[in-house]
């Protein structure tokens, strides 16, 4: 409860209560953007740099936290956070398809271009509306729905990775580096997009992604990332998809299937047990699933969770080099 409690403080704005060891520390922790949030509902972009950066970062906190309050019978709480969570909708433009900035009297932010980049001073930390529209990870079918469906969803993610790699703007940020299309690999607000497939039915797409990021933008050289190591993130995101899956969503126990690089993996999971991933007939060619068993049993969505891991197992995926589109089909 004492975690809790902090969490959920933290993602408010406070007067005081708190003691800072420097004025910097305080303006980073109870930022104004919080009391934005707290009073408005939202984050304007005319009273706060990278509003909607933060206010999607806010939302998938609040989730954390409704989590959390669920499982400890904070039902009201519960409710609270799963509110504003949710906020993340109020920045979706449905004419242009991407999030956007909203000023105070909650008119949209023009001009509008979703390529711009102004480093630290627009409505996107360190990236632009095409990397940061996507920023929903507790919430892919809300996504999904904001976005028309199912099909113009796809259309919008194939977009993402097929449109032209330009950057615009004077001051673009340095930090959107390792393009594929205008996704960004170099920069971690990007990082879980590839897997956004597995949810929308399209887990193949996912497994070639995640094969050309791994083969493509990772080397073993002094400049072997494509973009800058924050807490270990670039590192982290090439061993657990090397390994065949991937965290999408923390506060979710839940993990993605991408496209193992090694033939057999094996994790030491406690308690004197192991979790195995076993590719079979793998190779570079072979880069997608063609099935696979969890401890024998064949396997209906991308999709397996941390206490299956915890408890030992293997995890067998057949490889080949064409898709088998209708394997992993997630409902």
């Amino acid at each position: 409860n004492k975690a809790y409690k902090a969490v959920a403080q933290a993602a408010h704005y406070r007067e005081g209560g708190f003691l800072y060891p420097a004025a910097g520390v305080r303006e980073k922790v109870n930022a104004k953007a919080k009391y934005y949030n707290d009073t408005l509902g939202f984050v304007p972009c005319d009273l706060e740099n990278e509003s909607v950066s933060k206010a999607l970062e806010y939302a998938y906190n609040d989730w954390c936290i409704a989590q959390m309050a669920e499982d400890l019978g904070h039902e009201a709480d519960a409710a609270k956070y799963m509110e504003r969570a949710g906020r993340y909708r109020t920045y979706y433009n449905a004419e242009t398809g991407f999030m956007r900035g909203k000023n105070e009297d909650g008119s949209w932010k023009t001009p509008f271009n979703p390529k711009f980049s102004e480093h630290r001073r627009d409505e996107y930390t360190e990236g632009n509306a095409w990397q940061w529209t996507w920023f929903v990870p507790h919430d892919v079918k809300g996504l999904e729905a904001l976005m028309g469906g199912t099909k113009p969803f796809l259309a919008k993610l194939d977009e993402l990775f097929t449109t032209d790699s330009t950057i615009e703007g004077e001051h673009s940020s340095s930090d959107i580096s390792g393009l594929i299309g205008q996704y960004a690999h170099g920069n971690e607000p990007s990082h879980h997009i590839t897997h956004m497939y597995n949810y929308v039915g399209q887990p193949w797409k996912t497994q070639a992604l995640v094969h050309e990021i791994l083969t493509t933008l990772y080397f073993n050289n002094p400049n072997g990332l494509s973009g800058n190591e924050d807490c270990g993130q670039m590192s982290a995101w090439y061993i657990l998809n090397a390994m065949g899956f991937y965290s999408f969503c923390p506060g979710d126990p839940t993990y993605s299937l991408g496209r193992p690089m090694f033939d057999e993996v094996t994790i030491k999971a406690g308690s004197g047990k192991t979790f195995t991933v076993r590719a079979q007939n793998n190779g570079p060619k072979n880069m997608y699933i063609q099935s696979a068993r969890l401890n024998g049993t064949p396997m209906s969505q991308p999709f397996f969770t941390h206490d299956q891991l915890v408890q030992g197992g293997v995890l067998e995926l057949k490889m080949g080099a064409k898709p088998n589109k209708r394997a992993l089909i997630a409902d």
